[in-house]
This record gives C-alpha cells, sequence and structure tokens, in this order.
C-alpha cells in the first residue's frame, strides 16, 4: 500500500511538471496585448498616429512659426520664434522623432506580413503600408536630413544604427512608391478594410492617385539635384481630379479631433501673423476675413510682430481656420496643382498657358478650403493675381502655394523655402530676421543613446548652418 502512494505521489509530480512550462506559457501571455495582430488593425492605427503625432502636430506647428503662418506668443513656440533654445534643443522635435520611428517600425512589419508572412498576397495593405511608410521615411528625412535607416527599426537587434545619406533614403522612397502602385493594381483575395481605412475606405485607385501625387512631391524635391519637372506634371496627371481625393485626415471633432484646434486649446501658444497678413493686405486677398479672428467677438484684430511679439496670451488675434474637424492634409489637390504650375514654368520650353491653368485651379480649391467659393476665387485671380503671374509668373505661383499653406501645411512650406534657398530663389519674403532654421536637430532619444546621432548633432547649433541634401547640403 505504501509503494502504490509513493508511485501515485510521483506520478503528480510529473504530470505537474510536464505541463508546468505549457501552464505557465498560457499564464503569461496578456490577451489584451497580443503579439500577432492583423494588418487591417495595424494600418489603422498608423494613419491615426501619422495625420495627428507627425503631420498635424509639432512639425505643422514649429515649421508654422519659422515660415510665419503663425507667430509663437508662449512657451515653446515664443522660444521658437525669437529663436532661443527651441530651434537648436534636441528635445524639441523628440515626441515626433520617436513617433516616426514607431511608425516605420510598425510599417515594416505590416509589409513583411503581407509580402512573406501570414498575409502573404495581401496586396492592399501591403501597398497601403508602402505608400505610409515612404511618406513617413520622406518628412523624417526631409526635416532631418541623413537619418538612421537601414541599420534602424530593428529594436533588440542593433542599438545604435549609423546613419544614411538622404541622398540614399529618397531612393528608397521612390522604390517603395513605385513598388506601392505596382501592388496597388494588382489583385487580392484577401478582405478590403473598408471603414477600417480612415483615409479612404479602403479605395485601391484612390490610394494609387496619392501615390502618385507623393511622387509629384518628391520629384520637385529633388529640383535642385536632379530636376524632372515633366515627371511631375506626368505624376501629377495621374493624381487627385479634384479635392474629393486628396490625401487627408478626418476628424469627427469628439473622439478625434484636429491637432491644432487641440493645441490653442490646451496650449494657447500662437498669435496672428503680421507678415502673413500684409500679403494678403496687398493682394486685397478675400481669405484674410476666413483667416483670422480676434480674442473677443467684435474686438480688434491684433497682429503679432514676426520675431519680436510680447510674451502673452489672449492678446494677439488668432486663426479663423482652427476647428476640431478641419483634416490635417497630407498632400492636398491645391498642393497638386501649384506643383504642376511649377512644373509648367521651369520645363524648357516654359508653358505659361498650362501653369496660368494650374494655378487658377489651383487657387480655386484653396478658396473653397476655407469657406470661399470657386467664383471668389476667380474674380480674386483677374483682380489681383493676374498682374503679379504675368510680371513673374513663378514668384506668384510660389506666394499663392504659400498663402495656401495656412494654417496647418507649414511642413510643406518649409520644405518649399529651403529647396528655393538651395536653389538661390526666395520668392516668399520672411521679415523675421533672426536666423531661419534650415532643419530639425535631432531627437534627445538618440542623441543621448547613439553616438553615431550625438557626434552628429554637436551643440545643435548646425540647424542654422547646414541645409539638407536637396537643399544643396551635404547632409
Amino acid at each position: 500500500m505504501k509503494s502504490i502512494k509513493l508511485y501515485s505521489l510521483f506520478l503528480l509530480i510529473f504530470t505537474m511538471a510536464a505541463c508546468s512550462e505549457s501552464i505557465m506559457d498560457e499564464i503569461n501571455q496578456n490577451p489584451n496585448n497580443p503579439t500577432n495582430m492583423a494588418s487591417r488593425l495595424i494600418v489603422t492605427d498608423v494613419m491615426t498616429s501619422t495625420a495627428f503625432s507627425i503631420t498635424g502636430s509639432d512639425y505643422a506647428f514649429y515649421t508654422s512659426c519659422y515660415m510665419e503662418l503663425n507667430v509663437g506668443v508662449w512657451g515653446q513656440m515664443y522660444n521658437a520664434e525669437i529663436r532661443v533654445n527651441e530651434p537648436v534643443s534636441s528635445s524639441t522635435y523628440n515626441n515626433g522623432w520617436v513617433s516616426q520611428y514607431n511608425n516605420l517600425h510598425t510599417l515594416k512589419i505590416v509589409i513583411d506580413k503581407c509580402t512573406s508572412g501570414d498575409e502573404a498576397g495581401n496586396y492592399l495593405n501591403l501597398g497601403i503600408a508602402q505608400v505610409l511608410f515612404a511618406y513617413n521615411l520622406a518628412m523624417l528625412t526631409d526635416m532631418y536630413g541623413d537619418v538612421p535607416f537601414t541599420e534602424a527599426i530593428q529594436p533588440g537587434v542593433i542599438f545604435q544604427p549609423k546613419i544614411d545619406k538622404q541622398q540614399a533614403i529618397y531612393t528608397e522612397v521612390f522604390r517603395l512608391l513605385n513598388e506601392a502602385i505596382v501592388n496597388l493594381n494588382k489583385t487580392t483575395t484577401f478582405p478590403s478594410l473598408g471603414t477600417q481605412d480612415l483615409i479612404y475606405g479602403g479605395n485601391k485607385p484612390k490610394w494609387i492617385k496619392a501615390a502618385n501625387a507623393l511622387l509629384a512631391r518628391y520629384t520637385m524635391r529633388l529640383s535642385k539635384s536632379a530636376p524632372n519637372y515633366s515627371k511631375v506634371i506626368e505624376y501629377a496627371a495621374a493624381s487627385f481630379a479634384s479635392s474629393s481625393e486628396e490625401f487627408k485626415f478626418n476628424y469627427n471633432g469628439s473622439t478625434s479631433v484636429n491637432p491644432f484646434s487641440r493645441f490653442f486649446q490646451d496650449r494657447n501658444y500662437f498669435g496672428a501673423s503680421q507678415s502673413l497678413n500684409d500679403k494678403l493686405v496687398a493682394r486685397n486677398d478675400p481669405r484674410k476675413a476666413k483667416f483670422f479672428k480676434p480674442v473677443t467677438t467684435g474686438g480688434t484684430i491684433v497682429f503679432a510682430p514676426n520675431g519680436k511679439p510680447d510674451q502673452r496670451q489672449s492678446y494677439y488675434a488668432y486663426s479663423g481656420l482652427t476647428s476640431t474637424t478641419a483634416p490635417t492634409y497630407l498632400l492636398s489637390y491645391h498642393e497638386l496643382q501649384f506643383l504642376k504650375a511649377e512644373a509648367y514654368m521651369r520645363q524648357t520650353p516654359a508653358s505659361v498657358t498650362n501653369a496660368e491653368a494650374a494655378l487658377i485651379e489651383g487657387i480655386k480649391a484653396a478658396f473653397v478650403k476655407v469657406g470661399l467659393t470657386a467664383t471668389d476665387a476667380s474674380t480674386y485671380y483677374t483682380a489681383s493675381v493676374k498682374p503679379l503671374f504675368d510680371a513673374n509668373p513663378l514668384k506668384e505661383i510660389m506666394n499663392q502655394k504659400y498663402l495656401a499653406a495656412y494654417e496647418d501645411e507649414g511642413v510643406e512650406a518649409f520644405c518649399d523655402y529651403r529647396r528655393l534657398k538651395g536653389m538661390n530663389e526666395t520668392p516668399v519674403t520672411l521679415v523675421n530676421t533672426l536666423q531661419f532654421p534650415l532643419r530639425f536637430g535631432y531627437g534627445s532619444s538618440d542623441v543621448t543613446t547613439n553616438p553615431n546621432v550625438r557626434d552628429a548633432y554637436g551643440d545643435g547649433a548646425y540647424v542654422y548652418t547646414e541645409k539638407v541634401w536637396w537643399a544643396g547640403g551635404t547632409r
């Protein structure tokens, strides 16, 4: 009897030991944090992050100050306005820096999953992920220049990735967009994203048009180093046919809100730009009535002087466009038309007629964007823009593109200004006499942990002296 009891005890211990590993594996799994998710769920999250945390957030806030679309009148925006600390500090853009690398890492998971993983053949999600990857990667290098890439987004494998040249990164951007178009044209047996696609609702043709629009933008970006204006026109022709197809992220105003609206509500760091107002006044531009509003209803609109405002809140006028439901534009229809207009003027021989037609279309779209009509735009063009266009077509094209960037397309205005500055052109006049940042400084997350980034960053003063590669610099 004693031996039977001992045998039973031994059997119980053996059984418990045998199953303990599988039991512990189950216990250690968090059902609320799965390690393998469907690509459709991942892509939705990245769309939101790209629009809210990258395009419409800190990058847009700071560039709107540098490009005099807004004036920083309080907190870090005031520091950026008067060029104290913010433009050179490694902590300034760190939130965007980290968010972009997180986005790239997440999108790489989707691309791998839909290329050779458990969703191989999911060409729709693959193409969308490639478009978003190219967009995030291009903005990363547009803002910072040379950045870690080929050795980056490998957590746990490479901890201190090397820095890659912007020229090589741009080659990858074009490869991704061209491959995305190929994949989006393929047939897939996987279901459409549908409403989980917060930008185009799973509409493949619209994603293809977005990829072509980005190809037009980035081809124009290289107009100093590798001009190809016929390609800009070709890509633009294959893109948006109207504002209904533009590449933008919409907010519902409750569970999701426009970042500028949230920033104004939470911080109230901006004042209306005197420089921007002067440009509108010089053209008798009716958008002036839409762009600005006084602090109190019926009060006086007070404009903040660029580069030297008083540091005070609730004094200067602010944006009349700020709304919880205003979309974040990743690439607008009006931008596409201005790209076409510039390309037509720069190609040899120039096509003034086509450039003017594209300019008019861009202005109409920009007017409708802020609540005016196409008729208002036509009247404005004839009375105010036409004489300026006839005198200097390229200058007026770039000024109209600049005006249309208010308030949330400051990143593209910043890129245009640096690109043209690299081409020895300054069609848009900025009045702030303080140093102009030629780029963003690397994020502190890598400045403090990666010697490759730390050495390139130095004391941060290079942001005022070093152009990015596509603007004629070396890094």
